[in-house]
């Protein structure tokens, strides 16, 4: 029974196009990368509550693959960020539809869009709109993108390489302004460059604390609206060296790790970002105070899950103590004998490589609340890390209170 169920993941893995690299030569020949963004689509973004069709549309049709590099194109469907090199990352495919959604593209919209990165955010608007003009002030990227895009005919895209903190003066009023770089504020000369009545997608805030944002622009007034919690790459350049708060990469720690903080008006945990079927639940028996979070899916492969990200430097913090309160009910795995809840610590290095993951658990069956810790060690080469708590495409239910990192001396 263990062979004819690694058979069939195999066999599905190579359908996805997802197997590893030693199964390269049965890979390559039956990889349908169509196929897999419609799998993609369905799950990952309309199933997360993408709806405009428009966009899904785009989504389904832009070949994530080609906008990364051939060593990670086995993670082109997965909804995660990829490294691209350069210390950056291609964003999820959730948060690329999720902000093209939010800034409601029309046909016939010039939009400005800081952070070319891969080019991928900027080939899914280009269906969209009018216009796109974006700008990356990393050279070797900025490059590649354009090139990329060149290959790929996305002839109304016009690449830049400069510092997207100064916008694009030039061929300013935008009628859009998207950005996929966190600064700490709103860069005035983006502002200046929005039309009257323009709208703008931007994550703002500290370097692992971020909300994304939606800008509407009424005369010399900005309207702010909060979207929900969410963590991108930092904007470099004149935007980092007016940053003022930075991290503690020798003290590691977690925000609202007890989930006591109200919940604000967009409905999302403060602190964590990338919820998914969550439940904020009041119960005066919680094992800390008076809250906890609680994921419930019967669903394969749909996703239910919450992550935080943290500084922590591994030439700092040799090991750090991991601890958590779950109870589940009822939890038996999804589409794979592995597919169960657990904390997970993974982390990554300056470049934002995958150094590896840590884990409590997995659990699975059903449990009253139990406390558990586990003391983890820290890459050397590590820079920062993400916490994740969940179901990760398990079935039945799971809840988890006071999650908490420390150091370990």
């Amino acid at each position: 029974m263990a062979c004819a169920c690694r058979i069939l993941r195999i066999l599905l893995l190579l359908s996805l196009g997802l197997l590893p690299p030693q199964f390269a030569w049965a890979q390559r020949p039956r990889v349908d990368h169509a196929a897999m963004r419609k799998k993609m689509v369905e799950f990952y973004v309309r199933g997360a509550g993408v709806l405009n069709e428009r966009v899904l549309r785009s989504m389904t049709d832009t070949p994530r693959h080609e906008f990364m590099p051939r060593s990670v194109q086995d993670k082109a469907y997965l909804d995660a960020g990829v490294p691209i090199g350069e210390a950056q990352t291609i964003s999820s495919p959730f948060i690329v539809a999720y902000m093209t959604e939010s800034l409601d593209p029309q046909p016939e919209d010039r939009v400005l869009e800081i952070g070319t990165g891969s080019g991928y955010q900027a080939a899914v608007l280009s269906p969209l709109v009018d216009e796109v003009y974006t700008i990356e002030i990393v050279e070797a990227l900025g490059t590649q993108a354009e090139k990329t895009l060149k290959r790929l005919k996305y002839d109304n895209v016009f690449v830049k390489i400069g510092d997207g903190y100064k916008g694009w003066p030039e061929h300013a009023p935008f009628d859009k302004i998207i950005v996929t770089c966190s600064p700490e504020n709103v860069p005035q000369p983006l502002v200046d460059q929005l039309k009257d009545g323009g709208l703008m997608v931007i994550p703002v805030g500290e370097r692992h604390q971020q909300s994304l944002n939606l800008l509407r622009k009424k005369g010399t007034e900005l309207i702010v609206e909060s979207l929900q919690p969410t963590m991108f790459v930092p904007m470099t350049g004149t935007a980092e060296i007016e940053r003022h708060v930075l991290p503690d990469p020798a003290n590691p720690t977690l925000r609202n790790g007890d989930f006591e903080d109200d919940l604000p008006e967009n409905g999302h945990v403060a602190g964590w970002y990338y919820q998914r079927q969550l439940d904020w639940v009041y119960d005066h028996l919680a094992p800390s105070e008076t809250h906890f979070v609680q994921f419930k899916n019967e669903t394969p492969l749909l996703a239910a899950h919450l992550m935080q990200g943290f500084a922590i430097d591994g030439q700092q913090v040799n090991h750090i103590k991991v601890s958590a309160s779950v109870r589940v009910a009822e939890v038996r795995p999804g589409t794979f004998p592995d597919d169960l809840p657990s904390v997970a610590v993974t982390f990554y290095d300056a470049d934002r490589k995958d150094l590896g993951t840590a884990m409590i658990g997995p659990f699975r069956g059903s449990k009253p609340w139990e406390r558990h810790q586990q003391e983890m060690r820290v890459p050397p080469e590590t820079r920062e890390a993400i916490i994740r708590i969940g179901l990760f495409g398990s079935l039945g239910t799971a809840a988890f209170d006071n999650v908490q990192i420390e150091k370990v001396d």
